[in-house]
């Protein structure tokens, strides 16, 4: 399966945005507003001068957010001169796709996920013990075609999800799995929830972003067929951090 990956980083935008975002010279700043590195990290355009690096530094002090740019695995003359201004790389990031179809292919059991919009007080519990908070709720709010997933296992909450639509594609966000519950399948069946929902709405593609320190993850979601088609990573100044 071939996906073009400048649709899905815009769906990483779309389905996880910030407060705001806006354009100065070369680089799109982003009003993360406490929701964490993915809606504040600006980004700079392939071409970037050492003047526009300064002008994004600006623009963050401005809003009192750390010294933070995103780059893609393909943009290494930017990651130098990053580097060589003190910034360190900060969790490489794995971006991972598969099929629709490849996840509507089982039923999923009785009771076992349902896809709920808002989120039940619940599942906000259980996100929370994730360290997902207020902040990153709000990004939530923000996307437009979106849904939250909670799931069941033994006859008990089990964990939670957010999948949002950008296009065709489905992304999906911060997959919880409380600890009792884990290493079951619980976050796999997430994920089946996640697709037979955006299949209804169109989608093409599901994609999940993963650390590539995370390998219990990456392990599960490449055995239901994820495979990774893109990557990126932050720079972070170091005395900003």
């Amino acid at each position: 399966m071939t996906v073009d990956t400048t649709l899905l980083f815009d769906a990483i935008d779309g389905t996880w945005p910030p407060a705001r975002h806006w354009r100065v010279g070369q680089a799109v700043l982003r009003d993360g507003q406490g929701g964490g590195k993915r809606v504040s990290a600006a980004t700079l355009d392939d071409a970037a001068t050492l003047d526009a690096i300064d002008e994004a530094e600006g623009e963050m002090q401005r809003l009192d957010q750390p010294l933070l740019f995103r780059l893609r695995a393909d943009q290494g003359r930017l990651d130098a001169l990053l580097a060589g201004r003190g910034y360190a790389i900060v969790d490489p990031t794995v971006v991972l796709t598969a099929p629709i179809k490849s996840l509507t292919d089982v039923a999923i059991p009785p009771v076992t996920a349902f896809s709920i919009w808002e989120p039940l007080a619940l599942m906000k519990e259980i996100w929370a013990q994730g360290g997902i908070g207020p902040s990153r709720l709000a990004v939530m709010q923000r996307a437009t075609t979106k849904t939250a997933i909670l799931a069941r296992w033994n006859e008990k909450p089990a964990g939670v999800g957010f999948a949002a639509m950008h296009g065709t594609v489905c992304m999906v966000h911060a997959v919880e799995v409380l600890p009792h519950q884990r290493r079951q399948g619980v976050a796999g069946w997430i994920m089946r929830k996640a697709a037979f929902w955006s299949a209804a709405h169109g989608a093409k593609t599901i994609s999940v972003l993963c650390t590539r320190s995370n390998g219990a993850a990456l392990n599960l979601y490449q055995g239901l067929g994820f495979g990774e088609v893109a990557g990126y990573h932050y720079r972070q100044l170091e005395e900003s951090r």
